[in-house]
């Protein structure tokens, strides 16, 4: 899976400075970005302090996991890295959480896409015999055929370069939605809440899934011609990334106050012509990203299959197709995309960009031996994220089954 957990450009050796915030821009930017204002709206203003907290941290867990491919040469991936710590029984566990994180990103997407595709089409409904799927239930089906044709493509080169999308895509909707609310009758003038303790743990879970990318980061330092620069470039990524998410969330709130949708692209007037811009950017985004989530997942099924059946494209293809069957089955049954991606942030990426990178460095290091503020500093990122993630996973799944 090592290989499979790159990003464009990241392939070859010798990636610029631009190249490698771009990399790191991309690893990052997503479509946890629309869910950003409904995540301040949940928990108000001063929740803002705990996105702005969020991002330090991941910068710092970022620069952590660089440390720690600086041990040990021959570290080229995230599972490198857990396996050095911890042995192979980490490196294995590493796995599962990762390959579990991408394929709920995939289902995720389909809701996304199919969402979107309800806003624009709200009368669309789907006829089959005396059977009637109406609603979002039927763009979950359209969006599985939509998305079918990139499941045949099963080398991940070309899958990566298609993602790059990702960038443009997210700031064409902020850009889009800036405009709705300066130009498109909206207007900035809801107040909204200052605090809203309870709304905490779904808001801060979201704001965690916004920086989720941890698992690509030894990919793009691996890749970069100068690696000294690493270190700017993270910096210089984050500081990207947490601007556009600030952006957004304000900009999301003040237009629609606490009636903000999970998804802000819900919200928008599809008569204003910037809005059908974000809504039918939004659509490219699972289309471009789904294949590349579950390509890892494939892989790392293949791996655990007899040598005679690795190579077999036939074998490949059938697994593509299995995931995306119970993708879409899961997406149907379960269409609540603010929920998932909440409990994606809060069970998996604060375990992959909170936990694990401060664990192995602590191991790797042996700063824990001495007492020093970094060895506090680590303690203290895997105190918040364990707080973090057993709050928003508890509250995201009772969201889930009353939402259910």
């Amino acid at each position: 899976m090592a290989n499979e957990l790159r990003t464009p450009l990241t392939q070859s050796k010798g990636s610029s400075f631009l190249k490698a915030c771009f990399n790191g821009t991309n690893a990052f930017l997503g479509a946890g970005l629309v869910t950003l204002p409904y995540a301040l709206s949940r928990a108000g203003w001063l929740s803002l302090v705990l996105l702005f907290l969020i991002s330090i941290i991941t910068f710092y867990t970022a620069i952590l996991l660089k440390k720690c491919m600086d041990s040990d040469p021959s570290i080229t991936s995230y599972l490198d890295i857990a396996e050095r710590a911890f042995g192979k029984t980490a490196r294995i566990i590493v796995l599962i959480i990762l390959s579990t994180e991408l394929y709920l990103v995939a289902v995720g997407l389909i809701i996304l896409e199919s969402d979107s595709l309800y806003k624009l089409f709200p009368k669309f409904r789907i006829k089959l015999g005396s059977l009637l799927i109406c609603g979002r239930q039927s763009f979950v089906l359209v969006t599985a055929l939509i998305i079918l044709p990139t499941m045949l493509i099963t080398e991940m080169s070309i899958l990566s370069y298609v993602s790059a999308t990702g960038v443009f895509c997210c700031l064409i909707i902020v850009g889009s939605i800036v405009c709705v609310g300066a130009f498109g009758g909206v207007g900035f003038h809801a107040s909204g809440d200052l605090l809203n303790v309870g709304g905490l743990p779904t808001a801060v879970s979201l704001y965690i899934f916004c920086f989720a990318g941890h698992a690509i980061t030894p990919s793009i330092y691996i890749s970069m011609r100068d690696k000294n620069q690493f270190s700017k470039v993270v910096f210089f990524s984050f500081l990207l990334i947490t601007i556009t998410c600030m952006v957004t969330a304000v900009t999301g709130y003040l237009m629609y106050g606490d009636g903000v949708e999970s998804q802000i692209t819900l919200n928008l007037p599809t008569t204003e012509v910037s809005a059908r811009v974000a809504i039918y950017t939004i659509l490219l985004i699972p289309i471009a990203r789904y294949a590349l989530m579950v390509t890892p997942v494939a892989n790392a099924i293949e791996g655990g299959l007899p040598e005679d059946y690795k190579n077999w494209r036939s074998v490949k293809l059938l697994i593509r197709m299995a995931l995306l069957v119970s993708c879409t089955v899961v997406a149907y049954v379960f269409p609540y995309y603010e929920t998932l991606m909440a409990i994606v942030g809060s069970l998996f990426t604060v375990s992959v960009s909170f936990i694990l990178p401060c664990m192995c460095y602590l191991k790797l290091s042996a700063c824990y031996r001495s007492g020093n503020y970094k060895l506090l500093g680590s303690v203290g990122i895997i105190a918040f994220g364990t707080l973090v993630g057993v709050l928003g996973t508890y509250s995201s799944i009772v969201e889930l089954v009353q939402e259910y």
